[in-house]
């Protein structure tokens, strides 16, 4: 095919959630046809993300400024807390354009069989954040899995006692489901759904 160049751009393209080998050809390809037009703009963007992108230090969104743009955002809710899993399902609610609260990211959930216990995940920011007063609900916004339902009844039994609502996203989650995949109706359904655990 090409050069060193070439094959270690596929492979790196390759690693790309949803690019497998063929289709890191084919961009590797397009990319390789007008470098100026596509190549030079996406290195000069992915060095300047590189570099300025960072996780906000209120909620772990990712942004170039801290705190980032949705915590710093008049017009939202600070009463209401979605609790995710990761920054690609806080992406995804904020698509859906129904939820205008704050967010705080776990950077992951319980599982017991891969030994990742509270204190790997980013918990006790959150329940300093709550007891710290404001706040009146907060949406476990989880996947539907086991690990999602775990983690979602370790956090209630924290939250309660501090005397704020705890909700869960509904119906339109199937089980087993990502939240980050659902198309944004669903996203929107399961938002405005939600109920009390």
């Amino acid at each position: 095919m090409g050069g060193p160049e070439i094959e270690r751009l596929i492979a790196l393209l390759g690693k790309l959630p949803g690019l497998g080998p063929r289709s890191a050809r084919r961009a590797a390809l397009k990319l390789l046809q007008n470098p100026e037009m596509r190549m030079l703009p996406l290195a000069a963007a992915l060095t300047e993300a590189a570099r300025a992108v960072r996780p906000c230090s209120r909620c772990g969104n990712l942004d170039s400024r801290d705190p980032c743009a949705i915590c710093t955002a008049p017009g939202r809710d600070r009463s209401l807390v979605c609790v995710v899993e990761g920054v690609g399902d806080l992406w995804a609610l904020e698509r859906s354009g129904i939820y205008r609260g704050l967010y705080h990211v776990l950077g992951g959930t319980l599982s017991a069989l891969d030994g990742i216990g509270p204190d790997d995940l980013n918990l006790a920011p959150l329940l300093t954040r709550i007891a710290g007063g404001g706040v009146s609900e907060v949406i476990l916004a989880l996947g539907a899995t086991v690990d999602g339902a775990t983690t979602a009844h370790w956090l209630t039994e924290r939250l309660r006692p501090l005397g704020v609502t705890v909700s869960r996203l509904a119906q339109g989650v199937p089980m087993g489901g990502a939240i980050d995949v659902l198309d944004d109706g669903t996203l929107a359904t399961a938002l405005v759904a939600r109920r009390p655990l």
